[in-house]
């Protein structure tokens, strides 16, 4: 019997814009491998251009990632080296290639990563705020009451945020996070990250959404604080109320919002409810 070579998968994390920090073990796989996947073929050929590679290359992106996934895979089965990479930065975050791992695993094909640059981490790191403990939430829904929503269940969270912001939407959304979080709450914005313009601003949220309402250009991420404490360890009942109102503002029904709001706080859902009751009353005369 013949026996078949042993194929691999490989996710290969590129450079997020300085095209130097392409390492060399990630330029030895580009050029080795027998296949190179890749969001949008034009852009990664000036990539592999760079690296010295002639492999031929196929498109893989959210579109198509079911049906091209498979196909790749039996690359990988039939003893392929397949190489998975995104637009910019590590695949699989924010970006095509979970997917095709889990389905790897399930079929037992080896699969491994070369790291490399990451926009989240690079931001992360210059933004001054803590890093033992963060959280990456990706891109917020595009609809306003569906953000509003993810906002509100992140308002509480005690770790540092990391958020991808498309330039266009970066002053609305920065607003958004300021009317849920606190106007007053820590934050940064890294734009064009490794690239000749990088530049990061440090303040407050507030601040950062009206210096944003002049326009932001290029590739960004936004960094928040985690919510303070209180001596209790959990926000006040007008801080929880306000999020309610705020969450009612945005188009949710009063029930609706409570009960996000004391899911994502631990808070008491029928005293919230009283709490805001209250709040809207009317003040009695003498």
């Amino acid at each position: 019997m013949t026996e078949v070579p042993a194929g691999r998968l490989v996710l290969v994390a590129t450079p997020i814009g300085n095209l130097g920090d392409l390492s060399p073990r990630a330029a030895a796989a580009l050029a080795e491998a027998d296949v190179v996947a890749a969001e949008d073929t034009r852009r990664s050929g000036r990539l592999l251009g760079h690296a010295g590679a002639s492999t031929a290359m196929v498109s893989y992106h959210e579109h198509n990632e079911e049906t091209r996934g498979r196909e790749l895979l039996d690359r990988v089965a039939a003893g392929e080296m397949v190489v998975v990479i995104s637009d910019a930065g590590t695949p699989a975050v924010a970006d095509p290639g979970y997917r095709i791992v889990r389905e790897a695993v399930a079929r037992g094909l080896d699969v491994t990563a070369i790291p490399g640059p990451a926009a989240a981490l690079q931001a992360l790191i210059l933004s001054g705020l803590p890093t033992d403990r963060f959280a990456f939430e990706g891109f917020l829904p595009r609809k306003a009451g569906l953000r509003d929503r993810r906002l509100a269940e992140l308002a509480a969270d005690p770790r540092t945020l990391v958020l991808y912001v498309p330039p266009h939407r970066a002053a609305a959304e920065l607003r958004a996070m300021a009317a849920a979080f606190g106007a007053e709450r820590p934050a940064a914005l890294a734009r064009e990250l490794t690239k000749l313009h990088e530049e990061v601003w440090h303040g407050r949220l507030g601040q950062l959404a009206e210096r944003a309402g002049s326009g932001v250009r290029g590739e960004v991420t936004v960094v928040v604080g985690g919510a303070p404490a209180d001596a209790t360890g959990a926000p006040d009942v007008a801080t929880l109320v306000a999020r309610v109102e705020r969450l009612v503002a945005g188009g949710r029904s009063r029930r609706d919002a409570v009960a996000e709001v004391a899911a994502a706080t631990g808070a008491s859902r029928r005293e919230l409810y009283q709490a805001v009751l209250d709040a809207s009353a009317p003040p009695q005369g003498d």
